[in-house]
């Protein structure tokens, strides 16, 4: 059972991270390929430090010829990326830093398992295990400490490219401790934000007074107490940012991009993944179906486990876990969700429709709890299915 009372801090880090910078270029490439061939086939990394970024991985086309043509589109669309972020630096600098393409063919013997023929169906592209994970304390269905940690970044960085707060610069990472009794989340005992900034002049005191009104903006009235604890780019000052001050890697931030360490998470990344990869499509499909079982009014929390074998089609398990608030039998959901949705890499995309260049916009601020957009983006964020899984139980 859950402690009545308690303190659990997520973090989150703000699309300027060099982690994220590298994650935004990798779905960006990805995005690009989706545009040209809906079932292309992409594993991107990125790596980025002072005055270089190098891209690797593999892709796979229907028309293995137009490979090169779109090659011809990695640095635009690199430099695109880091531009929109906003790096400008001397040793960062979107148009002047040096990018290094090594994307190449996607190996004939992992296509082989993956491939859909006349005598099996299209398989899974790696093996794994992946979870989802809802819960109401948020109109979101997500754990609040992940969802503001986001939500305060997200608004640093509106009004920093908006031109209203133009000392600040793109790099930053945020973390709430949220204080929880009868197990719900009343109050925050500490804020820590770290923020690049532009003035060089400028304390900690100074940052502090530039992004307090937008904290406070964001969370819950009632949450700042006079005894919450303030850590404001503590280690004083903060201007050399991004992959200049460290470098960055695809897929280093996954508890970042999923619940905040309030739920598990399989340990695959998903950014530069494209939706055959169950890495990143079944964990949608996770998020989905948790969410809709939350939505149902089935239980106040779900976490909902599935595993797969690369080649194979159909997942090895279902597991689904209420923590002691379900309405009905666990074991009830785990059937119902089996039924009401195609679990097959293949079905997933379809039934989600991941076959989208969708990505990109993912890559900062989380992959869940936001709102599903008109042109499929965040599919998984709806609630269609809570009555079909209702019924079904």
């Amino acid at each position: 059972m859950t402690r009545p009372t308690y303190t659990f801090t997520s973090e989150s880090v703000s699309e300027g991270h060099p982690d994220k910078v590298c994650d935004r270029i990798s779905d960006a490439i990805l995005d690009a390929f989706l545009a040209q061939e809906p079932e292309a086939r992409v594993a991107c990394e990125t790596f980025a430090t002072t005055n270089r970024v190098v891209i690797g991985g593999e892709v796979g086309l229907a028309d293995q010829a137009k490979l090169a043509e779109y090659m011809g589109k990695i640095d635009a669309i690199t430099r695109a990326c880091i531009k929109d972020i906003g790096y400008e630096q001397d040793k960062f600098h979107w148009n002047t830093c040096e990018i290094t393409n090594l994307l190449h063919e996607q190996s004939a013997h992992i296509a082989q398992g993956v491939d859909a023929s006349a005598d099996k169906d299209e398989g899974a592209g790696d093996q794994g295990i992946m979870f989802g994970y809802a819960c109401t304390e948020t109109e979101a269905l997500m754990p609040a400490p992940i969802q503001f940690s986001h939500a305060i970044l997200r608004r640093l960085a509106e009004v920093r490219k908006n031109g209203t707060e133009p000392t600040l610069g793109p790099d930053a990472k945020s973390q709430i401790s949220v204080t929880y009794r009868d197990g719900k989340p009343v109050g925050v005992s500490s804020i820590v934000l770290s923020t690049q900034h532009l003035d060089e002049s400028m304390t900690s005191q100074d940052v502090r007074a530039v992004v307090e009104p937008y904290i406070l903006e964001v969370l819950p009235e009632g949450w700042i107490l006079p005894d919450t604890e303030w850590h404001v780019n503590p280690t004083g000052k903060f201007v050399i940012g991004g992959p200049d001050g460290d470098a960055g890697l695809t897929g280093r931030k996954i508890i970042v991009d999923t619940y905040g360490g309030a739920a598990p998470h399989g340990g695959g990344a998903f950014s530069g993944k494209d939706p055959t990869k169950v890495d990143r499509s079944a964990a949608y499909a996770a998020r989905y179906l948790a969410k809709n079982v939350v939505a149902s009014g089935m239980a106040a929390r779900c976490t909902l486990q599935l595993s797969y074998a690369i080649g194979v089609s159909k997942p090895l398990s279902i597991y689904v876990d209420t923590h002691g608030t379900g309405q009905v039998e666990d074991a009830a959901i785990e059937r119902a969700v089996a039924q009401c949705m195609d679990l097959t890499p293949r079905g997933i995309r379809q039934h989600l429709a991941l076959n989208k260049p969708i990505y990109e916009r993912t890559a900062a601020y989380g992959h869940f709890g936001r709102a599903p957009e008109a042109d499929g983006g965040f599919s998984w964020e709806r609630t269609d299915l809570a009555a079909a899984l209702k019924a079904a139980v």
